[in-house]
């Protein structure tokens, strides 16, 4: 009885495998535009996350702003340009951090705060709303004036 059950199971498995559409196995990346990753692109793709966690942390925690630790250095080989050259912001979803995010379901919170595109474009101020709740945090972080009034209405016993 177990046999016959586990044969069928298999046939089932194989019956399904074969009648499944061609699906794409991995999403495809836009071409980069500088020299490749020491490390590698595999490990980039393994630990990227890791190491924005660290170089946050480094970064907040013990102020040192290393500049090929920042997300302008990875949009110096990573922005996508629309049809007329201009760089797509993370509402497209062609920007370089939306294609592996969406195709594996993970939400881009990065630009929730920073920008989504090089710092010589001017990126639109709407650019970060998709997903930031309404009030989080105001729409223009762009000045350090805009930055200090909005910190000033945070209450730092609010999250205790």
């Amino acid at each position: 009885m177990i046999i016959r059950r586990l044969i069928l199971g298999l046939c089932l498995v194989l019956a399904w495998g074969a009648a499944a559409p061609a699906q794409e196995i991995a999403p495809v990346v836009p071409k980069a535009t500088g020299t490749p990753h020491p490390e590698g692109n595999a490990y980039m793709r393994r630990w990227h996350m890791q190491m924005m966690r660290h170089d946050r942390d480094v970064t907040m925690y013990q102020g040192v702003r290393p500049v090929d630790a920042s997300l302008n250095a990875c949009f110096e080989c990573h922005t996508v340009r629309d049809d007329a050259g201009t760089p797509v912001t993370v509402a497209d979803e062609r920007h370089f951090c939306r294609t592996c995010h969406d195709f594996a379901a993970v939400k881009v919170d990065c630009f929730d705060c920073h920008r989504s595109t090089p710092e010589e474009y001017d990126e639109p101020p709407a650019h970060a709303a998709l997903s930031r709740p309404p009030g989080l945090l105001p729409r223009s972080l762009s000045d350090i004036a805009t930055m200090q009034a909005y910190l000033e209405t945070v209450d730092p016993e609010a999250d205790r």
